[in-house]
């Protein structure tokens, strides 16, 4: 049995319950990449005290979410060179529903993300509208906000949510990026974990501790980038670059670049 399978056993917790639990939408991320043993044995020990969202009775559910930035990778850059006040605007379509919003993500000197969002056609998921582009400029001090920021990179992944007290744990897996020209990468076979608090280090955070999993620094929007650039600053992300997405140190080494036309 897989761990993912062990996840779809759980209990199951509706999305509104899920949200009454775990209202989190300014709060502390810790991200992990790990493998299905890891993940396997998170679960069991995790056991009853967590369940899994459950709308009508699918488990896992399919994300794409289109970054946008600037000309010259405000957005990127900011998060390169962990800049204070950063930010992150995206769409994300959850394929499942249907449903797409556009969100604006903030990262407070205190290291704690901020997230403001809005519903969203998803007709015009991959770019911005006057509305959505108005949306930003409220949140975003930036010159031209909104209006210059176009489509820079597109993700899809499939995710698994575990709820428990004061805790939301995110699986995702199948994560797979491709920028604007066609570029395609991905990390198969890898997990993508997230613990989600409201500050201090959670049960799920202590497991993985002693499973032997540390925290690792990690943006699906600047990790795909990276990989399909080694051109771009990188070193926040080179241990997850070379363990899972074979680029060396600094942005040299080799890597698996695909093309779609």
């Amino acid at each position: 049995m897989t761990a993912m399978s062990i996840c779809e056993r759980l209990q199951p917790i509706t999305l509104a319950d899920a949200i009454e639990a775990a209202d989190l939408q300014t709060r502390t991320d810790r991200k992990y990449v790990v493998d299905e043993a890891v993940l396997g044995a998170l679960v069991h020990e995790l056991g009853d005290t967590v369940q899994v969202l459950d709308i009508d009775g699918v488990r896992r559910f399919g994300y794409q979410s289109v970054y946008f930035d600037s000309p010259d990778l405000q957005s990127y850059l900011g998060a390169a060179r962990s800049r204070r006040n950063r930010w992150k605007v995206r769409t994300r379509t959850y394929l499942d529903s249907g449903h797409c919003v556009l969100e604006v993500k903030v990262k407070s000197g205190r290291g704690q993300t901020v997230k403001h969002r809005i519903d969203y056609a998803v007709a015009d998921g991959a770019r911005l509208t006057d509305n959505g582009r108005a949306f930003v400029a409220e949140l975003l001090d930036l010159p031209l906000a909104g209006r210059e920021l176009q489509p820079a990179l597109t993700t899809s992944y499939r995710r698994t949510t575990l709820v428990g007290e004061a805790v939301r744990l995110t699986v995702d897996a199948d994560f797979e990026c491709v920028r604007a020209d066609g570029a395609r990468t991905g990390m198969p076979g890898a997990l993508i974990v997230e613990t989600k608090s409201a500050g201090p280090a959670t049960i799920a955070d202590r497991l993985l501790w002693a499973l032997g999993s540390r925290p690792v620094t990690f943006s699906k929007y600047a990790v795909g980038m990276a990989a399909l650039d080694p051109s771009l600053p990188a070193n926040k992300w080179n241990q997850v670059l070379r363990r899972h997405l074979g680029r060396g140190e600094c942005g040299n080494g080799p890597r698996t670049i695909e093309r779609t036309h």
